[in-house]
């Protein structure tokens, strides 16, 4: 069974851009799904969640975090209410997101490092 990976992000963010170039340079196969443009489902969250808290999931340290109300940055500790955040202000999931699905088996990875990614990828 061939695994296939998705990374999820936005085009123009400087990690994102890392993850490609560095999934590109060792010939692994992946889409790119731009979240801003092509929109992101409630159930693609839930997923993400099964296997990554919401301290992993929701950047604390971005610019859109920064700007949220100190309200909104509260509710982002209630489950339903960041999943609400994260629709409707995708920047505040931290980048990328790269889900690899094998079968009937999944595995989300938060952020990019080489080590991180050397480490998923064991040759």
């Amino acid at each position: 069974m061939t695994q296939r990976i998705t990374l999820f992000g936005i085009p123009n963010c400087d990690t994102v851009k890392k993850a490609r170039t560095w999934l590109q340079e060792q010939d692994l196969a992946f889409e790119f799904h731009d979240f801003k443009k092509q929109g992101l489902s409630r159930a693609a969250i839930e997923s993400w969640l099964e296997h990554q808290g919401l301290d992993v999931l929701i950047n604390r340290k971005g610019t859109t975090w920064r700007a949220l109300s100190d309200a909104e940055k509260a509710s982002a500790g209630d489950t339903e209410q960041a999943i609400a955040l994260m629709l409707d202000k995708p920047s505040v999931i931290k980048r990328p997101v790269m889900l690899i699905a094998n079968g009937d088996q999944q595995q989300v990875n938060v952020g990019f490092s080489v080590p991180q990614y050397q480490s998923i990828f064991k040759k």
